[in-house]
């Protein structure tokens, strides 16, 4: 279903349409609901995702309550979503009927909005099958939260496997086969040695010549899958090299760095960028010994002659009942984010498309942190960066510990996209 056909079927729901009329249905004005609020007053903001998940996973009712308490989940009072909670470490309310007609009162008079959830989403993350030194901010977000997901990678991919999942995240992956450039300052480590036999396998088991022409496949094949009304969620890398890849049908991209081959010195102008999601006028890394890929990246942390210093991040504040997607996707109980370095940390507004949704910005720079829109029937949102609570991450650093940070504000906005799908209602294929 189309972004306006969803802002129609959700708008309104404020007056009480969303989980039914059992106001009045007990005198005594015994709880018959459960809050869990989503501002500082919550113990544990990340599991509460979970919390969430796994009930609509059991077939039961809930509604992201837009803008109040910044994003809080209401239920129909459930034991097994009140005993879930209780053993996360998760805040709740018990709230009676009339507690719930005044909050949607409050709800109808102020900028908010109340929109049912109605099926948990099923969660693929594209990851090679070995263990690369470096961790994925959404698998430690989702294991944390006890989310479901699959690991697929290039196999299903290719062996058409996307159909399966309503939502799709890309993270640390180089979609233009060049490994991420890391024969610059990597090149010996067994990691590396081992990153490289593994793709060169792959694509010669799945037919290709090369790996840069089995990633411009794969890129094509997630093209179209949100193109199908697929959710896309990539960070890092993937932001960046997958809009490459996308658009560079018929164009070698890829500046061979292990064996000196140099890059098209005209691949730029041969990129078509009307086939990418986001951006637009790119233009390609061509030094051999600059470890970027574009000048999307605003940040270019492996630029040393363009490196920029890290700041904070805004996010927008919509118009819970005219633009109830954006407004999911920003839920949060802090408005002011520290920044976070990635491969790929920012992305410049000169290279945004049209109609491209900036959800978060720094004040004063030219770049912005996260982005998101439509194409096709389905919807992709970037966020710029590696790890919310890691800001200078390093390859080989341990994983991020998120039992001391259960109330991060940058990992809330991951966990806003795992949810998003569950919120829209989408039109069956024929």
């Amino acid at each position: 279903m189309r972004r306006r056909k969803f802002v129609e079927t959700v708008g309104g729901l404020a007056a009480g349409v969303g989980l039914g009329t059992r106001f009045g249905a007990d005198p005594l004005g015994a709880a018959t609901w459960l809050l869990i609020p989503m501002d500082r007053q919550q113990s544990n903001h990340l599991k509460a995702y979970g919390v969430t998940f796994r009930t609509l996973q059991r077939g039961g009712k809930a509604e992201w309550l837009l803008n109040f308490r910044d994003g809080s989940f209401l239920f129909p009072l459930d034991r097994a979503t009140e005993r879930d909670a209780a053993l996360q470490g998760v805040s709740t309310v018990q709230l009676t009927d009339i507690d719930v007609v005044n909050l949607r009162g409050t709800i109808a008079a102020n900028n908010m909005d109340a929109v049912p959830l109605e099926k948990a989403p099923k969660v693929a993350v594209y990851v090679p099958p070995n263990q690369a030194p470096w961790d994925d901010a959404v698998r430690m977000s989702l294991e944390y939260a006890g989310i479901e997901y699959d690991r697929i990678w290039d196999a299903e991919v290719v062996g058409n496997r996307l159909t399966d999942y309503e939502w799709l995240h890309l993270h640390h992956e180089d979609f233009t086969g060049q490994y991420s450039k890391f024969y610059l300052t990597y090149s010996g480590t067994p990691w590396l040695t081992q990153m490289v036999q593994r793709n060169q396998l792959m694509a010669r088991t799945l037919g290709f010549n090369s790996v840069a022409d089995l990633k411009k496949t794969v890129a094509e094949r997630i093209r179209t899958y949100v193109d199908d009304g697929g959710f896309l969620f990539a960070m890092c890398t993937a932001t960046e090299t997958l809009e490459i890849a996308v658009a560079a049908r018929g164009v070698d991209v890829a500046a061979r760095y292990a064996d000196g081959t140099p890059m098209d010195p005209d691949a730029s102008a041969k990129l078509r960028w009307e086939r990418s999601f986001a951006f637009d006028r790119v233009r390609l890394e061509q030094s051999p010994i600059t470890a970027s890929f574009s000048d999307i990246d605003g940040h270019q942390v492996n630029n040393p002659a363009k490196r920029q210093p890290l700041g904070v991040s805004t996010l927008f504040n919509f118009s819970a009942k005219i633009d109830p997607v954006p407004t999911m996707l920003v839920q949060n109980h802090r408005s002011v984010i520290p920044d976070f370095y990635g491969l790929t940390t920012s992305f410049q507004r000169d290279r945004l498309k049209p109609g491209v949704t900036v959800l978060a910005y720094q004040e004063g720079a030219s770049w912005v942190k996260y982005i998101h829109g439509e194409y096709g029937d389905g919807t992709w949102t970037y966020l710029g960066g590696h790890d919310p609570e890691d800001p200078q991450h390093r390859i080989g650093d341990p994983p991020t510990d998120l039992s001391l940070h259960p109330n991060s504000p940058g990992y809330r906005l991951i966990l806003n996209n795992v949810l998003f799908p569950a919120a829209k209602k989408r039109e069956l294929k024929t």
